[in-house]
């Protein structure tokens, strides 16, 4: 069995990389619209920036995450309610929660069926897992073409619509829907892109030998640093997938 991916070595960088409170806040104004009422656990909570947007909606919200370094920085927003734990196995009774959440975490979990088996488990009836997921997508420009050209070193995602949608079944939950989240625009330089992978943050760099990093990714570190005004923010509009499923 894979074994989750902890953040660990990149919880100092963590949200200034996703956008940090401003855009947790974003993500939990459109995830509430699919939970019902009822206590809700965020699984693979990170530095809390989601958890702290539903609780400011008015949810009674917990966290589990497997990277102690994260949830430093998330028991200074939410205190005791985020706990460290593997999304395989919850230290929650059954039929605890009336909401799961999972927002781009479901392909680091180590073991899709088992970690939504577990969802499902802390789930009463009538609740529901709600998961952003599936490889994020924004439309052309120079920075996507950029990252294009390292799609060859990232691995399979197991998050795919139709795989989250077969191993929900499988644990006893029905589809409800699956749609894209609603697009938010974020503005990223060149030069903002090409820090962010020449130290390696993203996790499908972290174990890149020498011989790929130099023949891959230094040309796409050069490229980037090469296109005209380098510091300027190039806006870009980014879409994700969304499945619910619910617990009969």
């Amino acid at each position: 069995m894979n074994e989750p991916m902890a953040f660990d070595r990149v919880a100092d960088d963590y949200d200034r990389m996703r956008g940090g409170l401003e855009r947790g806040r974003q993500s939990a104004a459109s995830l509430q619209r699919d939970l019902v009422p009822g206590p809700v656990l965020e699984v693979g909570v990170g530095t809390g920036v989601v958890a702290v947007g539903l609780q400011e909606l008015g949810w009674e919200v917990s966290g589990v995450d497997v990277s102690a370094p994260m949830l430093v920085r998330a028991r200074e927003r939410l205190g005791d309610r985020v706990l460290e734990a593997d999304a395989r196995d919850l230290p929650f009774p059954d039929a605890s929660f009336a909401n799961t959440v999972f927002v781009h975490v479901l392909h680091l979990v180590g073991d899709l069926d088992a970690a939504v088996r577990e969802a499902a488990r802390v789930l009463r009836p009538g609740g529901r897992l709600v998961a952003v997921h599936g490889m994020p997508g924004a439309g052309p420009d120079e920075l996507t073409a950029a990252l294009d050209r390292l799609a060859v070193l990232q691995p399979p995602r197991p998050d795919t619509p139709a795989g989250l949608a077969a191993t929900g079944g499988g644990a006893g939950l029905k589809l409800l829907r699956q749609e894209y989240e609603p697009e938010y625009e974020r503005a990223t330089s060149p030069r903002e892109l090409h820090d962010s992978l020449a130290r390696r943050l993203p996790p499908y760099l972290w174990d890149v030998d020498a011989q790929t990093w130099r023949t891959v990714v230094e040309p796409v570190l050069a490229e980037l640093l090469a296109l005209p005004d380098p510091d300027r923010p190039r806006p870009q509009v980014w879409r994700m997938r969304r499945t619910v499923l619910a617990k009969p």
